[in-house]
């Protein structure tokens, strides 16, 4: 179980990855937005640090996505709706 919970959380944070690249961002911009460290960020891209609720939101708020879109990223769905869907 552990280890399905884990792979998930992995997806989840390589779909952050994902968007924030399509958006042109650097992590040292959603490090900042967010207020923690560019280290801090590159750990939760990376799956290195679990992330809260909270700060799930504050990431789809800041690349301008449901948070669906980070759980299960569709990138031709994605491309199709542009950068701002």
């Amino acid at each position: 179980m552990k280890d399905k919970v884990k792979a998930e959380m992995q997806v989840v944070a390589g779909n952050i990855r994902k968007v924030r690249e399509f958006r042109n961002y650097t992590q040292d911009y959603l490090a900042a937005k967010l207020e923690i460290s560019q280290n801090a960020y590159s750990k939760i891209e990376l799956g290195y640090t679990k992330i809260t609720l909270d700060r799930l939101f504050h990431i789809a708020l800041i690349l301008e996505v449901e948070v669906t879109q980070l759980l299960y990223f569709n990138q031709d769905k994605f491309e199709r709706l542009g950068p701002f869907a």
